[in-house]
């Protein structure tokens, strides 16, 4: 579904910094597998970059980085690397030179994009044959009574308090419209191990944990501290967490 240009803004300017600390990076392998993909090595453009989780893992694979998003604060907590240029401007209207870049990569926002708009930009400065992936990593998985603990508190207590974009995460972006000539990319996930602080903080900087809490419904947040707090045990005890990755890769024909 459709947003209107830059609405991803507002929901996680006010949580740059939590974003850029608790929202789990990408594996270096899927830079790899992507830039191995591109018809080049020169410049790559990664769209809604946030804070710069997926830019990073380009830079060694490109001569240029671009990384875009429409939250300056966003961007204030991205590092410092020198072959990363970032800017603050939407999907939709970008600033790139037309036929320049050999990959355009876009992680976990796509679907706050107008699709129209930013596919529109996607064809004026892709290189021919160059690659266009979107990337989403799914619904994080736990094992045990905090694993079920966690699914009962997404599925049945927050969910509702979701944008309705949040279906696309939800379904590994299957139904997002893609109008290029398709390219398969082999299944991965993101895992890693978390004590309870380091998950408690991830799930804080969801937009519906903070929608769930302007409702007034913050007592289905606590509860659900509480109880992740009891099952947990020690909180300084490491648990693997794990979220699926799914990514729509084409390639621009011209």
């Amino acid at each position: 579904m459709p947003t209107e240009p830059n609405s991803a803004a507002g929901h996680f300017s006010e949580v740059a910094g939590a974003y850029a600390q608790h929202r789990p990076s990408y594996p270096a392998q899927l830079a790899r597998t992507l830039a191995e993909l591109a018809p080049a090595r020169r410049r790559a453009l990664d769209v809604g970059c946030g804070s710069g989780q997926f830019s990073i893992l380009l830079a060694p694979h490109f001569e240029s980085v671009t990384a875009t998003d429409v939250s300056a604060q966003q961007l204030a907590r991205a590092p410092h690397h020198a072959r990363v240029h970032y800017r603050c401007e939407a999907a939709e209207s970008m600033s790139g030179e037309p036929n320049s870049m050999d990959l355009i990569s876009a992680a976990q926002c796509a679907h706050w994009f107008d699709l129209p708009g930013f596919y529109r930009e996607v064809r004026r400065i892709a290189v021919t044959d160059a690659v266009v992936a979107l990337i989403s990593y799914g619904v994080m998985d736990l094992e045990g009574e905090v694993g079920e603990r966690f699914t009962q508190f997404y599925w049945s207590q927050v969910h509702e308090f979701w944008p309705a974009q949040r279906h696309h995460v939800e379904s590994g972006y299957a139904e997002i419209e893609f109008p290029f000539t398709e390219v398969t990319i082999a299944p991965s996930c993101i895992e890693r191990e978390w004590n309870l602080q380091q998950l408690l903080g991830y799930v804080r900087t969801w937009t519906a944990t903070r929608q769930a809490q302007k409702s007034g419904a913050a007592k289905l947040v606590t509860a659900f501290e509480d109880d992740m707090n009891r099952l947990w045990g020690d909180a300084l005890h490491s648990r693997r967490v794990r979220w699926p990755i799914a990514v729509r890769a084409g390639r621009v024909t011209k």
